[in-house]
C-alpha cells in the first residue's frame, strides 16, 4: 500500500504542476493579444518563459542528482517557477515581464524532467515500463485540461485569470513534491563533474543524441504551431478563445493514442521518425484548412502524432539513462526541448503577423527537418553506445 500511495501521489503532483504549465503558454499567448493585440507580444512572453531552460535544465539535473531528498528541491523549484509567473502577470510593462519571463524559464524543466526523473524512486512494485507510461499519460492528461482551461477562464473572466489559474495549480502540486521518497546518499562529486558526466552520456549514446536532437528541432515546429492555433481561431473560428480549444482535441487524440499503444507499445526509436512525419502532415493540413472539419482532422492527427512520440522518448532515456545521472539527462534533454520549442514560438510571432499558413508550413518543414535529424544521426557512425559497465 506504501508504494501505491507513493506513486498515486507522484502522478497527483505531477498531473497538477504540468496542468498548470500547459495552460500557462495558451494563458501568455492570450495575456500578450489582451495586451496590444498582437501576437508577437504574447509569443515574446512565451519563448522568454522557455528560452532559459537550456541553462536551468543541466544544473537543475545535477543537483537533483546528489540530493539524498530530491523532492524538497523540486519542491522549492515549483514554488519559485510559480512565483515568476505571479510577477510576470503583476508587471505592466512588456519588457520587464519578458525579463522576468526569462528568469522562470530557468525553472521550467523541473516540471517536465524535474518529476520523470523519480518515477523508478516512486515505483514500488509497479512495473517500470508501466510507471513511465503512467507519467507520460501526465503529460497528456495536462494537454488535454490546460489549453481547454485555458480558453474556457480568458473567454469569461479574461486572460489574466487565465494566468492565476496555471499559477494555482503549480503550487498545489508542491505538498505532493516535497513528500517525494528520500534517496540512498550518492558519492559526492562537484557540480561542474556531474555536469561533465551527464553531457557526456547525452553525446556519447546514440540512441539518447538521435532522440535528443530529433524532439527539438520536431518541438521547434510545434512551438510554431502553438502559437497559431489561438489566431487560427481568431481568424478562421471568429473567437482566439476557440484555437485555444483545438489544443485539447490534439491532447485529446494524444491521450486515446497513447491508450491503444499501451497495450503493446511499438518499438520506441521507429516510433520517434514515424510520429515526426506524422506531426508535419498535421501541420499541412492546418495550414490548407479553412472550415472547421478540416481543422479538428489536422488537431486529431497531430495528437496522435505528439503523445507517442513522448512516450517513446521517456521509453528511450529510460532505458539508456544510468541511474547515476538519470535526472541530469531528463532535465537536460526536456531543457533542450523546451529551447527548441521557444525558438519556433520566437519565430512564429513575426511568421504569423505576415501570414499564418505561412507560419504553420514553416512548422511543417521543421518536422521534415527533424527525421533528416534522426536519419543523420543513425548513419553518422561518430556516436556509440556504451557498454553497461562504462555506463555504470
Amino acid at each position: 500500500m506504501r508504494s501505491r500511495y507513493r506513486l498515486a501521489v507522484y502522478l497527483t503532483g505531477a498531473t497538477l504542476a504540468r496542468t498548470g504549465d500547459e495552460l500557462s503558454g495558451p494563458a501568455l499567448l492570450l495575456l500578450g493579444l489582451s495586451v496590444d493585440g498582437s501576437a508577437a507580444t504574447g509569443s515574446a512572453l512565451l519563448a522568454g518563459l522557455t528560452i532559459s531552460a537550456a541553462a536551468g535544465g543541466p544544473l537543475l539535473g545535477a543537483l537533483l542528482d546528489r540530493s539524498p531528498r530530491p523532492g524538497r528541491l523540486l519542491a522549492w523549484a515549483l514554488l519559485a517557477y510559480a512565483g515568476g509567473l505571479g510577477a510576470v502577470l503583476a508587471l505592466v510593462e512588456v519588457p520587464a515581464a519578458i525579463t522576468v519571463a526569462v528568469a522562470a524559464g530557468l525553472l521550467n524543466p523541473a516540471l517536465a524532467g524535474g518529476w520523470t526523473a523519480q518515477v523508478p524512486n516512486v515505483r514500488g512494485r509497479t512495473p517500470l515500463a508501466r510507471a513511465s507510461a503512467l507519467d507520460a499519460m501526465t503529460f497528456t492528461a495536462a494537454s488535454l485540461a490546460g489549453p481547454g482551461l485555458a480558453g474556457f477562464v480568458a473567454a469569461y473572466a479574461g486572460a489574466p485569470a487565465a494566468m492565476a489559474v496555471a499559477i494555482t495549480l503549480v503550487t498545489a502540486a508542491v505538498p505532493a513534491a516535497w513528500s517525494l521518497p528520500a534517496v540512498e546518499a550518492k558519492p559526492a562529486k562537484p557540480i561542474r563533474r556531474r555536469l561533465a558526466d551527464g553531457f557526456s552520456v547525452l553525446f556519447r549514446n546514440r540512441f539518447l543524441l538521435r532522440a535528443t536532437a530529433t524532439s527539438t528541432v520536431s518541438f521547434a515546429g510545434i512551438g510554431i504551431a502553438v502559437v497559431c492555433y489561438p489566431l487560427l481561431g481568431a481568424q478562421r473560428l471568429g473567437n482566439p478563445g476557440f484555437g485555444a480549444l483545438l489544443l485539447t482535441v490534439l491532447a485529446a487524440a494524444s491521450l486515446a493514442a497513447n491508450a491503444v499503444l499501451a497495450r503493446k507499445p511499438p518499438p520506441p526509436d521507429r516510433t520517434v521518425l514515424a510520429t515526426t512525419v506524422l506531426l508535419g502532415a498535421s501541420f499541412l493540413l492546418a495550414a490548407a484548412g479553412h472550415d472547421t472539419v478540416t481543422l479538428l482532422a489536422a488537431a486529431v492527427l497531430a495528437g496522435f502524432a505528439e503523445g507517442p512520440q513522448l512516450s517513446s522518448l521517456f521509453a528511450i532515456r529510460h532505458r539508456e539513462a544510468p541511474a547515476a545521472v538519470r535526472a541530469q539527462v531528463f532535465t537536460t534533454a526536456a531543457s533542450v526541448k523546451i529551447t527548441g520549442l521557444a525558438a519556433g514560438a520566437a519565430a512564429a510571432g513575426p511568421l504569423s503577423t505576415l501570414s499564418v499558413t505561412a507560419a504553420l508550413c514553416a512548422a511543417a518543414g521543421c518536422q521534415l527537418l527533424a527525421a533528416a535529424t534522426y536519419v543523420l544521426v543513425r548513419t553518422s557512425g561518430r556516436t556509440r553506445t556504451p557498454s553497461p559497465a562504462r555506463a555504470a
